[in-house]
């Protein structure tokens, strides 16, 4: 399945005017196996074997390409470092307080959310975001042994 996601995102992009480079589809390619929401940093380290040349900027500027594109969604959430993410369709993200690992989440009920709040409130929505925190599995073991 992934094949079809990497074919048809270097699609998206030459229909854009793209040029795909060597780092672009690396990159790309990286985004879609990825399910840990990388940062530019997380990206660039897991890459740099491969592209000694290429910059943390490169990786960034790349993200940039891919979010305009409609590729990737950029989640900030206060801190100094986005994370992306490949799934843009409509889903919701639990997020670890401790380790800061994000996990995806669909749940229908919440579709309705927006017409909700546009007839309550007169605003056009344009989205929403929804994002819950707590502890996960592997960090509430940690506690649980260092108790």
């Amino acid at each position: 399945m992934s094949e079809v996601h990497l074919k048809d995102a270097l699609e998206t992009l030459k229909s854009t005017g793209v040029r795909i480079t060597p780092q672009r589809h690396a990159i790309l390619e990286f985004m879609i196996h990825s399910t840990a929401h990388p940062t530019a940093d997380d990206i660039y380290r897991a890459l740099e074997k491969t592209f000694p040349n290429m910059s943390v900027a490169t990786v960034y500027n790349n993200l940039r390409v891919f979010k305009s594109a409609g590729l990737v969604k950029e989640l900030t959430y206060g801190d100094s470092s986005s994370r992306f993410d490949f799934v843009t369709n409509d889903h919701y993200h639990v997020i670890c307080n401790d380790c800061g690992k994000i996990v995806d989440f669909h749940y229908p009920g919440l579709d309705e959310v927006e017409q909700l709040a546009s007839h309550v409130t007169g605003f056009q929505v344009d989205y929403h975001r929804l994002e819950i925190y707590g502890t996960c599995q592997q960090c509430s073991g940690k506690s649980a042994q260092a108790q």
